[in-house]
């Protein structure tokens, strides 16, 4: 599917544009909190995650939130914890201290010279787009264009011990009413655990997830063949990131829907995986597109190309998953993302009111900017580092 290139990188939001903001101070924390139960996925398992907060701060003392939601390790994609780290404190927020602009789509002329390094950049992308909001007295899903007030969400499920212990979290969030159901796949957990989910639920909508697992072998084709018959939404990414001809391939030989997730870093790689062929769905994820500027932007551009979207997560926090409805309030937005509350994995957040799911959707923020508000008393207790930029 052809994509014209002149679509632009970012449509500007409505409303009043403001006076020149100034960034005077940046605030980062990284923060740990525990996962109520460890999450598995193709590459790697986990039982808590460590999160870098920002807090922007401007010349009349308006103040934004953002979140890098990068993994602790280079799993997921090439950044971890203490790149991004790097990242911020030594181009990042030094490039934006003291630039003036208007508008958030401004900000790529102020860092435009660093190369990738996403998760980092959508950090602070996202904290000014909050205080952008914030300064106009509206909800970030409005600044953004947003009209939903809720949005439907699934449940991402990791790999189990067991069959039967994956049968029993399925069973658990359909109970809650959770729209559809995601499981993590990988050589060897694959078609056996899917098929047994899908004997036992078969009404349930139900997706699987590689995470780049699978390689352009016969053996792997065979398998995802097999899971093709299953009646699923989607098999996302199941080739590495890089390798969009092989997708491309075996989209050509299912009749399920591939679905792009690590594949789609910028507008510009959405723009040639369509081209090519290579999915007919898109994963939007703020944290690996380096923000709501550039996730709303491939948005776009999916929307104009008749191909549907959903919003992913990477297990934020109450920030970035504020952020994410925000940006999944967006009319393109037609499939249930992974959105679910956060005490689905966590027992505290950071964040004030607490983001609930309720009969299968999340209701969207109507405050200023993100429209919460950060818990100073959790921030602390959870705190491991920090450090200000001025």
């Amino acid at each position: 599917m052809l994509v014209s290139p002149a679509l632009p990188l970012a449509i500007p939001a409505p409303g009043t544009v403001v006076d020149a903001i100034r960034i005077v101070r940046v605030d980062l924390f990284v923060v740990r909190l525990p996962l109520l139960r460890p999450f598995t996925t193709s590459s790697h398992r986990k039982d808590h995650l460590d999160h870098i907060l920002a807090r922007v701060t401007d010349q009349d003392g308006a103040t934004g939130w953002g979140e890098c939601a990068s993994p602790t390790d280079p799993f997921y994609g090439p950044e971890n914890l203490r790149s991004c780290w790097n990242a911020l404190t030594d181009y990042f927020a030094p490039a934006l201290l003291g630039v003036a602009w208007q508008h958030p789509t401004d900000l790529p002329t102020a860092w435009g010279h660093i190369q990738g390094n996403r998760f980092a950049r959508a950090t602070l992308d996202i904290a000014c787009w909050d205080l952008f909001a914030r300064r106009q007295d509206r909800s970030l899903a409005d600044t953004l264009g947003g009209t939903a007030a809720a949005v439907p969400v699934g449940v991402s499920l990791g790999i189990e011990p067991g069959v039967e212990e994956l049968l029993a979290q399925v069973e658990r969030y359909v109970a809650q009413g959770y729209r559809r159901v995601k499981l993590k796949i990988a050589p060897g957990w694959d078609t056996a655990p899917v098929a047994a989910v899908r004997e036992r639920f078969p009404d349930t909508p139900l997706q699987v997830d590689a995470n780049g697992a699978y390689r352009d072998h016969p053996s792997h084709h065979a398998v995802l063949r097999e899971l093709d018959g299953l009646g699923l939404a989607m098999i996302e990414q199941p080739f590495p990131a890089d390798d969009l001809l092989a997708h491309a391939r075996l989209q050509r030989e299912l009749a399920t829907p591939v679905c792009l997730d690590e594949s789609v870093t910028t507008v510009h790689t959405a723009r040639t995986a369509l081209a090519l062929g290579a999915g007919r769905i898109v994963n939007i994820k703020v944290s690996r597109l380096g923000g709501l500027t550039e996730a709303r932007a491939v948005h776009d551009l999916c929307e104009q190309a008749g191909v549907p979207v959903w919003c992913g997560g990477m297990h934020e926090f109450g920030i970035g998953r504020a952020a994410n409805l925000a940006l999944a309030a967006l009319p393109g937005f037609t499939l249930p993302g992974d959105l679910s509350g956060s005490d689905r994995y966590f027992r505290t957040d950071v964040v004030q009111p607490p983001i609930r799911a309720q009969d299968g959707t999340v209701a969207v923020p109507t405050g200023p900017g993100l429209g919460v508000e950060i818990d100073q008393d959790a921030l602390r207790g959870h705190l491991l580092r920090s450090t200000v930029l001025t």
